[in-house]
This record gives structure tokens, C-alpha cells and sequence, in this order.
């Protein structure tokens, strides 16, 4: 649909009825401005106004989006062009919708997989159970972002953001000293704790009361004579 021509032909019609934007607005419900905004092809009105508006005009829907009086041999062909055009209008307008909405979720859900990190304690379980929530309402603005996308491919990103989340508590542990986000449970025997994640095992090992280490091993079963003993043999 040509937005330009459309504005001129209800600008021409408004003016042969006599009307000033101010009385067209009034008639129709909306602002002096949204009219302005018709008429200068800026935006196009909204699609449940096009018969009020096509009735305040004295013209009919057809002749409104083609933006002038159809003859009789062009109006059935105009017609057809237009409800196509009209569908395809209020499927871009659709996509261009969900994008932004979906743009919205995405940072949503990326601030809460970086707050479930930075503002929770890594020994919490609410650290692991935010980032998890954060991970999915982030695919489910991705997922709105681009609608065309196969499933399997909103899965994987699921899943690459996952793999990231369990990379960054990977490096906490190791660079930071802090205990993994995603331990299944935890064993404590004297001042050893043993962190079990799903692919790797961590130990606490405390000196003394404010010097303590973390050790990354690989994820075995232990007996409660090795666990009590780690951190002796590996001090």
C-alpha cells in the first residue's frame, strides 16, 4: 500500500466534506495528530478504523486503500490487490510486534541470568535456579525475535546458553574461589565439603578459619575416608 497516496486522497476527501482534521478526529475517536499523521503518510490508520473513516469520507474501503475512486473495470482487480495488500501489511506489523516484544524478554531474561550470578550467593540454590528461569525466558525472546527459526534450533540456543551458564561458574570456581552454582548436593566432613556437579567435583579445603581453597577434580564416587583426607594430601 502506497502510504503517501493513501494521506493525499484522505486529505483531498476531508477538505470536499468540508471537514477540518479537528472535526474528522472528533467523528472517529482519535487525535488531531493521528490524522495529520494520515494525511502525511507517516502512518496508516488503524485497520478497525478504515470503514468509520471510509463513512465520514463518503468513500468506500477499496477506494480508501487504493487512495483514490476506483472505476468499475479497476475495482474488482484493486480489490484483490488490496486485501493481499492489507494481509501482508498486518503481517509485518504482527513480526515488527512480536521483535520488540520479544527483543524485551531477551534483555529480561539476560539481566536475570547476570543478576542470578552477581547477586546470589554461589552456595544458594536460588543462584542456579535464577539462571536456569533467566536461560529460558531469554529463548523465549529469541524465539519471538526469529519466529521462522526451525525448533530445533530455539533448543540449541536453550542449550548454548546453558552450556555458557555452566562455563561461567566453571571459571568462578577456578580463577575466583567460589563454590560451583550447580552442585547436585554437597558432603561435609570435618572442614572438607565436597561439591558434586554434573561434570565435575569441587572441595572446599580450609586452613583455618578465613583461609580456605577450591580444587576441581573429576567427578567420581568417594568414600568419607578419602573426602576427609583430600585436603590433607593436597594441601
Amino acid at each position: 500500500m502506497n502510504q503517501e497516496k493513501i494521506g493525499k486522497f484522505i486529505a483531498l476527501r476531508r477538505k470536499e466534506m468540508n471537514l477540518t482534521q479537528a472535526d474528522l478526529a472528533e467523528r472517529l475517536g482519535v487525535t488531531d495528530r493521528s490524522i495529520s499523521n494520515w494525511e502525511n503518510g507517516k502512518c496508516m490508520p488503524d485497520y478497525s478504523l478504515l470503514i468509520p473513516l471510509s463513512k465520514e469520507l463518503d468513500v468506500s474501503v477499496n477506494d480508501l486503500i487504493s487512495g483514490e475512486i476506483l472505476d468499475k473495470n479497476n475495482y474488482e482487480k484493486k480489490c484483490d490487490e488490496n486485501i493481499i495488500n492489507v494481509i501482508g501489511e498486518q503481517e509485518r506489523r504482527l513480526n515488527k510486534r512480536n521483535m520488540i516484544i520479544g527483543f524485551v524478554i531477551f534483555v529480561i531474561g539476560f539481566l536475570i541470568m547476570l543478576s542470578a550470578i552477581m547477586i546470589f550467593p554461589s552456595e544458594s540454590s536460588w543462584s542456579s535456579i535464577y539462571s536456569i528461569f533467566g536461560a529460558i525466558v531469554t529463548t523465549i525472546g529469541f524465539t519471538l525475535i526469529f519466529r521462522k527459526l526451525n525448533f530445533r534450533y530455539r533448543i540449541a540456543f536453550l542449550f548454548i546458553l546453558i552450556a555458557f551458564l555452566f562455563l561461567i561458574d566453571f571459571v568462578n570456581v577456578k580463577l575466583n574461589s567460589k563454590a560451583p552454582m550447580f552442585s547436585m548436593y554437597t558432603t561435609t566432613i570435618d572442614d572438607t565439603i565436597l561439591y558434586d556437579t554434573p561434570f565435575y567435583d569441587v572441595y572446599r579445603c580450609r586452613k583455618n578459619s578465613k583461609d580456605e581453597y577450591y580444587v576441581i577434580v573429576s567427578n567420581h564416587e568417594y568414600d568419607e575416608k578419602y573426602i576427609m583426607n583430600f585436603c590433607k594430601t593436597n594441601h
